[in-house]
């Protein structure tokens, strides 16, 4: 006990912190916005709170993804194996 799994290698950049704002802002679940780009919902909380990424303006509407909820790696994969 007391370690670490292993750093997945994604980091969120300011443009992705401008469309997590403008998400946020348009009123997507963070559990949605967390499953767009790959990380928890800690990093989307600290986005929204200003703790990371505090200089970034929200994306405008037009500029984010579609609302979620989005498929979930584990369907993708089971759809992709039955092709």
């Amino acid at each position: 006990m007391g370690s670490r799994a292993e750093s997945s290698g994604l980091t969120l950049t300011a443009q992705d912190a401008a469309l997590i704002r403008g998400m946020v802002l348009r009123g997507d679940r963070h559990h949605d916005i967390a499953a767009f780009f790959g990380v928890n919902q800690g990093r989307i909380a600290e986005i929204k709170d200003g703790i990371r990424f505090a200089d970034v303006a929200p994306a405008d509407h037009e500029e984010l993804p579609p609302k979620g909820p989005y498929l979930a790696p584990k369907v993708a994969w089971m759809e992709n194996r039955l092709r």
